[in-house]
């Protein structure tokens, strides 16, 4: 059969990479084009457009670049027609998804989505949406389902794919990773300032004002794969820090707490079992705009998924020296670390076990055989 897949950042193209593989072992026949990374080119297919082509954060910069961002949905629209697959799959990245899925389903295309938009947190007019464009439906978050019923729409929740991820990896040398790339016998604290430029810029500079007043510990920025070390130098100053690119797993899995920018990177330390003070910062515009539609009472997939604070979350003035200095030092005490330990632990009994991206390839080739037959 032939798949659509269309991903559009970083997460989404570790998520496609893994359900490529899987969607392969069940149909070696496979057929798939998509939008995506070096992760899914690594699997096989044929790449249209790469997601550092077509990355914007926040409202403001979204309107800044609609003329692009049109431009590249009617492109999609066109080398969808071209390529007739037999099932369009959505991953993530709502804003561009969600018009294509509405054009792919008055053309008649079979419309999956993996990875629900997050409808739960702003805009649910956007469910009514989803049930007429979408026809199955994959969620990774255990309270997604039951959400989703209260709307009579019922969806497929196949457990979270960064459980496979991190379980399937090679465990990490500890003493050969710091000797390849020059780290000290210090422990380290990571800093993971998001993968986007916007947010890098908002939030690694803020990070880096704690170094000088952690002095028995080395920092490591985690390097993000869509960005080069070119763009992160003019932030470092101290000798105290280093860069390292596109390994954040191997770095999470030594490190001994962890600054973290808002996103998937907060669930990603958790289940690495890092202590972890989240951090956000965004266009002034963007977070006037934000606290009107969106009513969550946290940001971070640890506390959302909990529903409870589990950690600290920094968010817009809150994020400072003085605050993020007195966090930071409460993750490296030990009562502190102790009850974050326990509360990961339940965290990850609540996300299921492994099998998300083995779960939905399944589901979408029964469904789509089934449908042509």
């Amino acid at each position: 059969m032939k798949y659509y897949i269309i991903a559009g950042e970083a997460s989404g193209d570790l998520h496609g990479s893994n359900l490529m593989k899987a969607l392969l072992k069940q149909d070696d026949k496979a057929d798939i084009r998509f939008w995506g990374g070096d992760l899914m080119r690594a699997v096989g297919g044929e790449l249209v457009m790469h997601y550092k082509e077509r990355q914007f954060m926040g409202f403001a910069e979204v309107i800044f670049n609609l003329r692009k961002i049109a431009k590249h949905i009617k492109f999609c629209k066109s080398d969808i027609e071209k390529f007739q697959p037999d099932v369009i799959v959505f991953i993530d990245n709502s804003g561009f998804n969600l018009r294509i899925a509405k054009w792919a389903k008055s053309r008649k295309f079979k419309t999956h989505y993996y990875i629900s938009p997050q409808v739960w947190a702003s805009r649910a007019s956007r469910i009514e949406k989803i049930k007429r464009d979408v026809d199955q439906m994959y969620c990774i978050l255990p309270f997604e389902k039951k959400f989703y019923k209260t709307y009579n729409y019922d969806v497929h929740f196949v457990g979270h794919p960064l459980i496979d991820a991190i379980a399937d990896r090679p465990q990490t040398n500890e003493n050969e990773f710091r000797k390849i790339h020059q780290l000290s016998a210090k422990p380290i604290i990571a800093l993971l300032p998001g993968s986007r430029k916007q947010e890098i810029t908002k939030m690694l500079g803020i990070m880096l004002n704690v170094v000088d007043d952690f002095e028995d510990y080395q920092f490591v920025i985690a390097g993000a794969p869509s960005q080069d070390y070119e763009f992160y130098k003019d932030f470092i100053k101290q000798e105290n820090v280093s860069f390292i690119s596109n390994k954040t797993y191997d770095l999470l899995s030594i490190s001994n707490a962890a600054l973290v920018t808002s996103g998937t990177a907060t669930l990603e330390t958790a289940l690495y079992k890092v202590p972890q003070v989240v951090c956000y910062k965004a266009n002034a515009i963007s977070y006037q705009i934000a606290k009107r539609i969106i009513t969550l009472k946290f940001i971070s997939l640890v506390n959302l998924i909990m529903d409870r604070e589990v950690v600290t979350e920094l968010i817009q003035g809150d994020l400072n020296k003085k605050r993020l200095k007195k966090e930071l030092s409460d993750i490296l005490n030990f009562d502190k670390r102790e009850q974050l330990f326990l509360d990961y632990y339940d965290l990850e009994q609540k996300l299921g076990g492994k099998g998300a991206s083995e779960n939905t390839a399944r589901l979408i080739f029964n469904a789509v055989r089934n449908s042509n037959n």
